[in-house]
């Protein structure tokens, strides 16, 4: 298996047993449904999976890769959604959801994963925050 695919399905399996996440958010997409975005009834605040990036990071005779994995955070409406305090408790509760958690991947080896930044940005539509949790990890490969 695809080592960026194992990650990511063992990364969206511990977000999704995560209370604290869950909690904040109606769900986790890997694509928003093109029908939901173009008639915008995705309600917020929720979880889409970003860019990934794989580099190899092979040691010795051991075969890996570094990958780097983005979440966004799309969040919006009125309180603490309308300016960025709910996108930012989402952030935090991501990062600590995933932040160094030892994962059990199906075809692979997580050697290390760590939360690398945050950050906050302005949507070209004034009523969405978008927030953004970057990961990276080494995986040993088969």
């Amino acid at each position: 298996m695809d080592a960026s695919v194992d990650l990511i399905m063992a990364l969206r399996a511990r977000l999704e047993a995560t209370p604290a996440v869950m909690s904040k958010i109606t769900g986790i997409f890997d694509r928003v449904p093109e029908q939901q975005r173009a008639e915008r009834n995705v309600e917020f605040p929720y979880v889409s999976l970003g860019p990934s990036v794989s580099i190899p990071a092979d040691y010795d005779c051991v075969m890996g890769e570094e990958i780097t994995i983005q979440f966004d955070v799309w969040s919006s409406g009125a309180g603490e959604a309308f300016g960025s305090v709910e996108c930012r408790k989402i952030c935090d509760a991501i990062k600590r959801a995933l932040h160094d958690v030892p994962l059990s991947l199906t075809a692979n080896a997580l050697v290390t994963f760590n939360w690398e930044m945050t950050r906050i940005l302005d949507d070209p539509n004034p009523a969405i925050t978008h927030g953004v949790v970057q990961f990276s990890g080494e995986v040993e490969t088969p």
